[in-house]
């Protein structure tokens, strides 16, 4: 598997470099592709992207539908993980939580941090990621924790 924060830094530096590195991004997590995420930053303990309101992720209210923006959340939250797990581990998501604060009548940016304190969980354990959504007026729509098992790459 290729190192995806390796690829984020090489495309990231180029032009069109971020365009080209969301839609591999969409590819290699087909679902996403749903939300069409728009890959900002990506780096260990920090990861943002932007879900844009379109058409395709409205709900009957004309916003953005709330697991759209869980989608963009767990995207932020998956470019998180891949720049902050040691490459002797893997994670899998275990668990989201999310309070829903205000409408999503914007684009919105998708966030997702952790601390190194958050990460000191020995060979396998469970990681705290903190997520939020916000409107381009700086309104958070949606905010909270999804939770990753971080376990040691078994041996081959």
């Amino acid at each position: 598997m290729p190192d995806t924060a390796a690829l984020y830094r090489r495309l990231a530096a180029r032009p069109l470099g971020k365009e080209a590195f969301s839609a591999l991004f969409a590819l290699r997590a087909p679902y996403f592709r749903t939300v069409r995420p728009r890959v900002r930053e990506m780096g260990p303990h920090h990861a943002a992207l932007t879900v844009a309101k379109r058409w395709g992720v409205q709900n009957h209210l004309g916003t953005v539908h709330a697991i759209a923006v869980c989608n963009g959340l767990e995207a932020a939250m998956g470019l998180l993980a891949e720049a902050t797990t040691p490459p002797t581990h893997r994670w899998i998501p275990k668990g989201m939580e999310v309070r829903y604060l205000a409408k999503s009548t914007t684009d919105l940016l998708c966030t997702a941090d952790t601390t190194s304190a958050d990460w000191a969980v020995g060979a396998a354990g469970d990681v705290p990621v903190s997520v939020r959504a916000v409107r381009t007026d700086g309104t958070v729509v949606v905010e909270g924790t999804i939770t990753i098992y971080v376990s040691e790459r078994p041996s081959r």
